[in-house]
């Protein structure tokens, strides 16, 4: 999520989300911090989407519900899939301007161009955005792909003309900034595809995103040319090839597709099933597949699944943990890049430097990608002329100020994450998640005591229950123990202090966390619970 901001106006460049990492226990989704729009939502003027993809529109239904009314601009696919989010989490009417690439369409002093480019979704564009003190250019998530499945290469005679009307600024995709050459075309997967296809016996079932309209394409292509049929699973892939189709993304054969009535009345040889789970997601296809949890559909020895895509980082251990699995069942399985049945929708270097040379901007800001990527992406700028003081290699909540005279990073403002857990959007914060992460690590114990304060006497207890500390079968004797230790300890407590039941919780938290760890070496969290009766 990028905010350009002039004196009067402000526009919001995407607005996504990211998963969460393995220490962020029950979290669902991660969405950026709008602390700053929230401040100058008087001068808020539209939403810019370049793409369709969950890291750049999957944080759009929370900003809408804060900013409701504010326009949304992208290109059919975009908006389309836009759409289907909002409709889930039930938004209502929304103010959406779709558009064609190459048109422009003006928030105050801001005017925003949309230039076609290629990326592993279709519709995907780079933003010209002209402002009162110059071009800010924002390329998007995009490669240069000469031979496009859809026979639309990036759109370069329009990109050499906004260089050529000189830009100030530049922001540019980093994802590939260390890989060295040019990233494959999409059709270098149609030729592995068609190898897989004529050496398969048995059913294919190929995993991917569902976004990946140019890849749906391809599968259903070699489909087709290979006498099969083709089955959808998932809903997510469903409504995007329903709505690919629509718009006129997608073609779709007459009578190529199947209903999964169909599964078991067709021989496996002319059978194949795209599904999401190209990420070892929980509860996707592939997935539920994998462990035989999948209500329809069963992996049997003969299958070939291609799992068509690189794991996003941080997901490695779910993805090679399917795909073992899936070996197990008696599968093939071909994934990654082996047999090239994936490539990279996003630039390499050489692209990225024909990208930096077409546009020649006065300044520079690497985005999209690990901070390593970043400083790497700079470095390709300043070998293209661009001065390195020019360069700014930014984090979350930087801001960096142009002039007609001058650019320089001038502070940092809100930046951080918002985590949404549940329904629950920014109230879990660290606090939460260290108790969380001490649950996952050393587990919980909870001791119940009644006591009469009157009486300052014990009525009843103490009691534990554990989860997650001890083993289960040895566990009595070592219960029994600290009952006893804790009985030691209510004797011990003055007539006062029994009749103050906050004296009595801490006496129990200290006794109890201090036997546990004698005994484990283990910190789990002590819950008392002190009744009064």
């Amino acid at each position: 999520m990028t905010v350009i901001e002039t004196n009067e106006d402000l526009v919001v460049v995407d607005c996504g989300l990211m998963f969460p990492d393995e220490e962020m226990y029950g979290v669902d989704v991660v969405i950026s911090d709008f602390s700053y729009v929230r401040e100058r939502s008087a001068k808020l003027r539209a939403l810019l989407v370049t793409h369709g993809h969950e890291d750049h529109i999957g944080g759009i239904p929370y900003f809408i519900k804060e900013f409701a009314g504010t326009p949304i601009a992208g290109t059919a696919l975009t908006i389309a899939l836009i759409k289907a989010k909002s409709r889930e989490h039930r938004l209502g009417e929304m103010d959406f301007r779709t558009v064609l690439p190459g048109e422009r369409l003006r928030f105050g002093s801001i005017e925003a161009e949309f230039i076609h480019v290629n990326h592993s979704v279709a519709g995907a564009c780079a933003l010209a955005l002209r402002t009162p003190v110059g071009i800010v250019f924002h390329t998007g998530d995009f490669k240069f792909d000469q031979t496009p499945i859809d026979g639309r290469p990036p759109d370069f005679s329009r990109i050499a003309r906004v260089g050529e009307e000189g830009v100030l600024c530049m922001l540019s995709d980093s994802t590939n900034a260390e890989r060295p050459g040019h990233t494959l075309s999409e059709r270098v997967v149609g030729e592995a595809f068609a190898g897989i296809f004529a050496r398969a016996r048995g059913r294919i079932i190929v995993a991917s995103f569902a976004s990946n309209v140019p890849r749906i394409q391809q599968v259903i292509d070699q489909t087709e040319r290979f006498g099969r049929k083709i089955l959808f699973l998932g809903r997510s892939l469903v409504n995007v090839v329903n709505v690919s189709r629509e718009l006129g993304y997608l073609r779709v054969p007459q009578g190529i597709e199947m209903r999964l009535e169909e599964l078991d009345e067709l021989p496996p040889e002319r059978i194949v099933v795209m599904t999401t789970g190209s990420q070892g997601e929980p509860m996707s296809g592939l997935t539920r597949m994998s462990v035989r949890d999948h209500p329809r559909l069963r992996i049997v020895a003969g299958d070939t699944v291609v799992v068509s895509a690189t794991p996003i980082p941080g997901n490695e251990k779910s993805v090679y943990r399917t795909i073992n699995n899936l070996w197990k069942l008696g599968a093939t399985v071909v994934h990654g890049t082996d047999g090239r049945s994936h490539v990279s929708g996003h630039a390499s270097q050489e692209e990225l430097l024909l990208m930096l040379n077409m546009v020649r901007p006065e300044f520079f800001i690497p985005v999209h990608g690990e901070y390593r990527m970043l400083v790497q992406h700079g470095k390709l700028a300043a070998r293209t002329g661009v001065e390195a003081e020019n360069v700014f290699v930014a984090e979350d909540g930087d801001v960096i100020e142009f002039t007609h005279e001058y650019g320089d990073k001038v502070g940092k403002t809100y930046g951080g994450n918002v985590l949404v857990d549940g329904s629950g959007v920014g109230n879990v914060g660290e606090a939460v998640l260290r108790d969380r992460r001490a649950l996952a690590g050393d587990g919980i114990v909870l001791v119940v005591v009644a006591i009469d304060a009157e009486e300052a006497r014990v009525t009843a207890g103490p009691d534990i229950v554990a989860r997650g500390v001890f083993y289960l079968p040895e566990s009595d004797g070592v219960l029994d123990d600290l009952r006893a230790t804790l009985r030691e300890t209510l004797d011990e407590i003055s007539v006062e202090g029994m009749r103050d039941t906050g004296v009595v919780r801490e006496h129990l938290r200290g006794a109890l966390s201090k036997a546990i760890y004698s005994r484990t070496k283990r910190r789990p969290v002590v819950i008392p619970l002190v009744m009064e009766v």
